[in-house]
Order: C-alpha cells, then sequence, then structure tokens
C-alpha cells in the first residue's frame, strides 16, 4: 500500500473505460462482500491474464464517482487479503490512484498459483465484463491448474529463466544423445525447443526452463536455485580449523558438478600398495571410489532444492570424508527406515541421472556403500538424519 500523492499516471487511459475480464469497476468501497467476490474472480484468473485490476471509485459505466480516498479506506481495503474469508489468501498490491482526473483505489490481484480461490467455500471467476459464481466445469478447469502446480519442485517452470540459461550445446552431447537413439536423431529434425521440451526441461508452451532443465543443463543453475552449487574442502587434518590443502566451488549443473567430482575425489584419495602373499601386491586406498561417488550422487540427486539455500557440502579430513545436503527424509523415507525404503523428492532428475548414465539402477544405494566400505576395510558409514538435513561420515581405512 502506498500512501500520500495519488500516482500521477491516468488509469482511465492506462488500463480503459470498460469493463473486461481483467479490469473490473466498483462504484465505491461500502459493500465488502462485492469487494472479496471481485477479488476472488480476479485471483482465480479464468481467461489467463495473470490476474487483473480493481479500480474502487468508478462504476459500471466507466465514469469516476469522485470517492473520497483515505488511508482508512486503503487500509480497510488491504484487510481484504487477511481476514480469511478469500482463501487462498490473494495477492493484492493496494494504491491510490487518479481515473479520468478525480481518486480512485487501485486494486492490483495476481492471479493465485493454487486455484481455485473462493469466498466463503464459493469459487467466482470473471467472464468478460462481469464475476459470477463458478460453474462445476470451470471449478475443474481451475483445480487442474492447480495440480499443475503441485508438480515436484524439479518439474516446476523457473519463472524468468529462459532458454539462454541452458547449455544448449552440452544438451545436444550429452542428454539428447542418451536420451534418443541415433536412428529416431536421424529421422527427427524437430527444433531443440521441441526436444528440450519432450524431456521435460523446458514448459511445452513458452519453453521456460524447469528446475530439472537449469539443475541438469544450466549454465548456473544457482542463478535461479540458490542452493543448486556444489562446495569441496580438503583440510590437512582432523578438524575444520586445520589448514585448508584445497577448496573448490561448483557453480555449474549437476553434469559438470559430477564431472568435477569425477576429477577431485580421486586426486584426494591415498592409495598405498599392500602385499597380499607371495609377490602378489595389489591397491589398498584409503577409501573405495565407488562408495564415495554413490553417496556425492545421492547428496546431488535427492537433496532439496525448493527449501534451502545451502550447497551440497564435501568435506575431506585426514581421517574422514563428510558429505552433507539439506533435506532430510522424503514421502515414506523416515529416520528409521532410510536403509531399506526409497522415496524421490526429485523424481525426475533421479530418472535423467539414471537416463545418463550416472545410476545402473534405482534402491540399492547404501546397501551398495556399505559393501564396498567392508570390502576395503573401511567402517561402516555413520549417517546423520535429521528433519531438514542429511549427512554421512565415511572414516578412512587404517
Amino acid at each position: 500500500m502506498t500512501n500520500g500523492d495519488p500516482i500521477s499516471r491516468d488509469l482511465a487511459t492506462h488500463l480503459g473505460q470498460e469493463e473486461r475480464d481483467d479490469l473490473e469497476f466498483k462504484a465505491n468501497g461500502d459493500d465488502r462482500d462485492l469487494l472479496r467476490k471481485a477479488v476472488c474472480a480476479l485471483a482465480n484468473d479464468l481467461p489467463r491474464k495473470g490476474g487483473g485490476n480493481l479500480l474502487v471509485g468508478v462504476d459500471k459505466h466507466g465514469r469516476p464517482t469522485g470517492l473520497t480516498v483515505d488511508d482508512d479506506l486503503l487500509l480497510k481495503i488491504v484487510n481484504l487479503r487477511d481476514e480469511g474469508k478469500v482463501l487462498p489468501r490473494p495477492v493484492l498490491a493496494v494504491e491510490k490512484g487518479i481515473y479520468a482526473g478525480e481518486n480512485c483505489v487501485h486494486v492490483h490481484v495476481s492471479a493465485s498459483p493454487f486455484p481455485p480461490v473462493a469466498v466463503d467455500g464459493t469459487v467466482y471467476v470473471r467472464v468478460g465484463p462481469s464475476s459470477r459464481r463458478a460453474s462445476r466445469e470451470e471449478e475443474l478447469r481451475l483445480s487442474e491448474r492447480r495440480l499443475a502446480t503441485d508438480l515436484p519442485f524439479d518439474q516446476r517452470p523457473v519463472v524468468g529463466s529462459s532458454i539462454r540459461d541452458l547449455d544448449v550445446e552440452l544438451f545436444r552431447s550429452t542428454y539428447l544423445t542418451a536420451a534418443v537413439s541415433a536412428e529416431v536423431l536421424a529421422e527427427n529434425d524437430r527444433p531443440t525447443e521441441q526436444h528440450l521440451s519432450s524431456l521435460r526441461l523446458v514448459t511445452p508452451d513458452t519453453y521456460t526452463p524447469t528446475a530439472l532443465g537449469l539443475l541438469t543443463i544450466g549454465f548456473d543453475p544457482s542463478n535461479w536455485i540458490p542452493g543448486a552449487y556444489m562446495q569441496f574442502v580438503r583440510y590437512e587434518g582432523e578438524d575444520p580449523s586445520s589448514p585448508v590443502l584445497d577448496h573448490e566451488e561448483v557453480r555449474s549443473n549437476a553434469l559438470s558438478q559430477l564431472d568435477a567430482l569425477s576429477r577431485l575425489l580421486p586426486a584426494n584419495l591415498r592409495t598405498p600398495i599392500r602385499d597380499i602373499g607371495g609377490f602378489r601386491q595389489e591397491d589398498a586406498p584409503d577409501y573405495p571410489l565407488a562408495a564415495l561417488r554413490e553417496l556425492v550422487l545421492n547428496a546431488v540427486v535427492h537433496r532439496t532444492y525448493e527449501t534451502s539455500n545451502a550447497p551440497t557440502r564435501i568435506l575431506w579430513f585426514d581421517d574422514r570424508v563428510e558429505i552433507t545436503s539439506p533435506g532430510g527424509p522424503y514421502g515414506a523415507v523416515t529416520k528409521g527406515n532410510f536403509m531399506s525404503r526409497n522415496d524421490y523428492r526429485n523424481p525426475a532428475l533421479a530418472a535423467a541421472m539414471k537416463q545418463l548414465g550416472y545410476v545402473n539402477r534405482f534402491g540399492r544405494g547404501i546397501g551398495l556403500v556399505q559393501r564396498q566400505l567392508e570390502r576395503n576395510g573401511n567402517p561402516p558409514a555413520a549417517f546423520a538424519i535429521e528433519d531438514t538435513y542429511w549427512g554421512v561420515t565415511v572414516w578412512s581405512a587404517r
């Protein structure tokens, strides 16, 4: 809400002088129930205009009524948002405005991401120049929109991003060739945008990148998904106060992150030679590389990207490696059954990693890690599972 002088632009010129599906007039602010219905109808955004505008102080013929606009009236309209009668709660911008040279209240109502919006349980929509109670078919259409926003985070569009944020060459050289056979590619001359859409990396209508698209082939997903990066720190010692031998922050897509780790992990392994009898010898790494790789892959794929800005972290000490990521147990997984139960916070990302060959099959990660550690002579991995956090410590084989 803004106070003081009215905004300078004249809304009669800027928005128009006739009601339509995204513009409604009310002569005054006396009838709060009518205002609620107007806000509800605009928030439901049946015509998909992105919301709409309500002008209080303009009659149905598009003429100003000479309304007195003061702070009390502005606050009265703002309170429509918080009084609990219009649910889900609408997003409003309320300000004093000018319409045909007279004062009015300009209410911009954003389209709700969670339709249908209702007033005391009744859904209203705006059709042409009128607001009315929604039909059953219209309510179903609104409900289907809500289901679309209930997709897992990795399948939702990231508003504001564009195909320019995606590494299309990386897509062509890795993702596309892994997902589509050479024979199909040779016969298929579809534009790149359509290939991206068919693999759920962009939306089919506006080609807006999904979270999956940014996470797998984005130049820097952390521009849009703040926690989508990785920190690697190698310490000379056994605690965080030890000198840092190496530090790397990988701000790139998941494919590039995993490629960077394919360099960092082997480079930090110590692999002495041990006798196994007679003249025979074998390598004896302090950690089995396959186990570390599996744990890092789990951290990247199964972490929450939606509700935390924290990165995935790999802290490498002289006696242990600690891998942490935000996001605790999800779905059917609990603190008590995580060793034997699987569920997927990011199902599309997990499927992409399998399609690209980073995962052989689902559901064997932790058991595989523990067996590899045992064969290598390491203690079992120690897991720390909290409601919003996942961590694992792997101890060196000594």
